[in-house]
């Protein structure tokens, strides 16, 4: 028999993977083809392809929304596909590649770009995926750093006219270092991993050397670094750069050597020539002019340079213009005046510190990754770290970087009307604390205002995420919660009861049919706090939504009030609209309640075999014909 080797994957890695697995095991059973499917999916790769699979195959398909690494395949029929069109265009798939109308796959890279092959995307979706790829992997050394600094600096600091120093020698001294360093690979994380998401792996070196000259102002004759916007910058260019030399055809025997030597060397040459010479210069001379404009205007306005100093802290949250302002204050500390450091100390802590009270109390304009990192922003902000607030503008900057701006003129002016005074080169309410600043009601109040003011901009900016409505369902609280959770299912049957599911449900809304099904989830006793949970379901709803496509949604959330696995069943003749990808009604309706300590990601298993027999029409059909709940366990038992 032939045999069609395929690999599947969606950006969530759940349901999707595993449709157009399904439904490329049964195009090739209707074809006379055996297709063997490597899925990529949350739980991690499974049933992977052998060389022998590899080398038997006629071609190659790949339905998939995420980067595969094609190296593998090497002379090899292939075509590169989204997941939908695996899960919607399997047999004529399938059939390209019995045709032999499928192209040879000649590239000796690790990967090739999806967008090469696949149907063109937005160039607006495109930057915003790699963006938000960069940021995914900078927030971990933002929050690792700036609490390391923020940690040495409380315990072992202690103020001087250079500012809040920590002696050297001291354990403390030492965590400030590793504190730093971690903050220092910010931008050149950002900036590679922005690269990797345009370019794949060779854009790796090029991104992170574009990083290393963002945050290096020396090396292009300035004193204040790009900053973020500077690896934003560098990112970008990397990738487009190294996408524009992988498209230049070279020599077979060059082929082999262009992603590890050539494509790297040449692509870090072109992005620091340019950065340095094309980039970065204008950088320095505006850092000189800004300088001179800030020395111009002492002895004028105050509220006027209040405002600009609040702005240029806030704009860039340590990139060249908070460089600037910063560095006139701390000069002028030398100098013995120290009223305009007060105002740069109040700016300095209110964009961390308005963002983590933002994501407090603005809970539904938030996801829930972004509440966590509010966590770590507002404890960065207490400590002077504006870079807290970085995550927030990456992902939002049209809305977060107006809110925070206007935020710190207005704390800055306050601050500067009220005769703040800061006696050493930092800020945030650390300065206060230490004993550093004049005024220090004043201080804390200025700062309050600028948080304020932040906050109320964010309410009306910020979008309103969809968030769990009033809880109308009894809580089940006889019950102790987080018992230890079953570790595995042999069937569907072992996790569903009949009062589980409900047929024909009248329920005409996607939060009505939400509320039933948490209802009666909560009746079984497996979920013992039906409020939380149901902020489980809308917290994964947030992230996207869970309607798959061909009249079926699978609503499911993880939970420590579930004490155990447990699947609920509802069907609408009518349809209810759950934004699926397809447009379409859904009619099919599961929700899955796993325990947030479940072993073996279960949710995911549970998600899995769902998935693949959903794929079948005829099981889809029966469903909708079912009389009886006993019917409805009847089909569900296949699983």
């Amino acid at each position: 028999m032939k045999k069609i080797v395929a690999i599947t994957s969606c950006p969530v890695g759940i349901a999707h993977t595993y449709m157009a697995a399904e439904n490329l095991e049964k195009a090739g059973k209707e074809l006379g083809v055996q297709v063997i499917v490597e899925t990529h999916g949350s739980i991690g790769v499974e049933n992977e392809l052998s060389a022998q699979d590899i080398q038997e195959a006629q071609g190659v398909i790949i339905a998939a929304d995420t980067k595969v690494d094609l190296s593998r395949f090497y002379g090899k029929q292939l075509i590169n596909v989204g997941v939908q069109d695996g899960i919607h265009k399997s047999v004529a798939l399938v059939q390209q590649i019995l045709d032999n109308k499928a192209p040879i796959h000649l590239s000796d890279s690790k990967t090739e770009h999806l967008e090469q092959q696949k149907e063109a995307k937005g160039i607006g979706q495109q930057i915003y995926k790699s963006l938000m790829n960069g940021v995914s992997y900078m927030v971990p050394f933002v929050v690792t750093g700036g609490l390391l600094i923020a940690l040495a600096l409380t315990l072992g600091g202690e103020p001087g006219p250079g500012g809040i120093a920590v002696p050297e020698g001291t354990i403390w001294a030492t965590m400030l270092s590793i504190g730093s360093i971690a903050m220092g690979l910010m931008v050149p994380v950002l900036s590679a991993f922005i690269a990797q998401s345009i370019a794949d792996r060779p854009g790796l070196v090029p991104g992170f050397v574009g990083g290393m000259l963002a945050a290096n102002g020396a090396l292009y004759g300035s004193d204040a670094n790009a900053g973020f916007l500077g690896g934003i910058i560098t990112g970008f260019l990397a990738g487009y750069i190294v996408l524009a030399i992988k498209k230049i055809p070279v020599p077979k025997v060059v082929q082999s050597i262009m992603p590890i030597i050539i494509i790297p060397i040449v692509s870090s040459v072109i992005v620091g020539l340019s950065f340095i010479y094309i980039i970065g210069e204008p950088v320095a001379w505006m850092f000189k002019a800004l300088t001179e404009f800030l020395v111009g205007m002492q002895g004028g306005s105050e509220v006027i340079l209040a405002m600009i100093l609040g702005a240029m802290i806030a704009f860039d949250m340590g990139g060249p213009f908070n460089k600037v302002a910063f560095l006139f204050g701390s000069g002028l500390i030398a100098e013995g005046n120290y009223s305009i450091m007060g105002p740069i100390a109040v700016a300095i802590c209110i964009p961390p510190l308005a963002l983590g009270t933002a994501s407090f109390v603005l809970k539904n304009k938030f996801t829930r990754p972004e509440q966590e990192a509010g966590k770590a922003a507002f404890a960065m902000g207490l400590f002077g770290i504006t870079e807290g607030a970085i995550p927030f503008a990456s992902t939002d900057p049209v809305r977060v970087i107006p809110s925070i701006v206007v935020g710190s003129m207005t704390g800055s002016v306050v601050a500067m009307l009220s005769g703040v005074t800061n006696q050493v080169a930092h800020g945030g309410p650390i300065v206060a604390v230490l004993g550093a600043v004049g005024n220090v009601l004043m201080f804390f109040v200025a700062v309050a205002a600028g948080i304020a003011v932040t906050v109320l901009m964010l309410s009306f900016l910020k979008p309103t995420i969809q968030t769990a409505p009033p809880v109308v369902v009894a809580e089940v609280a006889t019950q102790t919660e987080a018992t230890t959770p079953k570790a595995e299912f042999s069937s569907i049957l072992d996790i569903i009861a009949d009062d589980s599911i409900v047929l024909d449900i009248p329920a005409a809304t996607k939060e009505a049919v939400i509320d039933e099904l948490t209802t009666r989830l909560a009746a079984t006793g497996n979920v013992t706090n039906a409020a939380r949970f149901k902020e489980a379901i809308y917290a994964r709803e947030a992230e996207s939504t869970t309607g798959i496509g061909m009249g079926i949604a699978i609503p499911h959330g993880k939970s420590d009030s579930v004490t155990t696995p447990t699947l609920a069943f509802a069907r609408s003749n009518a349809g209810v609209d759950w934004q699926s990808l397809d447009g379409e009604a859904s009619h099919l309706i599961f929700m899955i309640a796993v325990p947030k300590n479940a072993q073996g990601d279960m949710h995911l298993k549970i998600l899995q075999r769902l998935s693949r027999k959903l794929m079948d029409d005829d099981f889809r059909q029966a469903l909708m014909q079912a009389k009886n709940q006993a019917e409805i366990k009847a089909l569900l038992a296949e699983m």
